[in-house]
């Protein structure tokens, strides 16, 4: 079961997930369900996004219910920096997630894979 997710930043403002895009022209649209990834990259960026912001509820939501923990949890002294996508290729994307906390800062280097159910991607697993 999820946590309590956290308010959305403004609409306008940057996406965290790197594309340029204001929030609500990218990843405010999955976040808040009003529709559905075409893409696993998609996915993965809002996945993303909703680590960025503390929307736990969505990570939950798009985890795979065969591999999706009881829940998922929130460190709020982490802050994620930047993503980089470095390929993109059928069901797995592979990227590098920068963070900082109160320790330093660090990268996640991860390969995802992701499945199709009933229409709609979601997050299997990492690689």
């Amino acid at each position: 079961m999820p946590l309590p997710s956290s308010p959305l930043p403004s609409a306008s403002a940057p996406c965290p997930c790197g594309s340029g895009r204001p929030l609500d022209g990218c990843c405010g649209p999955l976040l808040r369900s009003e529709r559905q990834a075409a893409t696993p990259e998609e996915l993965m960026r809002s996945r993303y996004t909703a680590y960025a912001v503390g929307d736990i509820d969505h990570v939950w939501r798009t985890w795979h219910p065969r591999t999706r923990p009881p829940q998922v949890t929130h460190d709020p002294s982490t802050t994620w920096t930047r993503l980089e996508v470095l390929e993109a290729v059928d069901d797995v994307v592979e990227f590098v997630a920068s963070w900082r906390d109160d320790g330093g800062a660090g990268r996640l280097h991860e390969r995802s894979l992701f499945a199709r159910r009933a229409g709609r991607w979601f997050y299997l697993e990492a690689l």
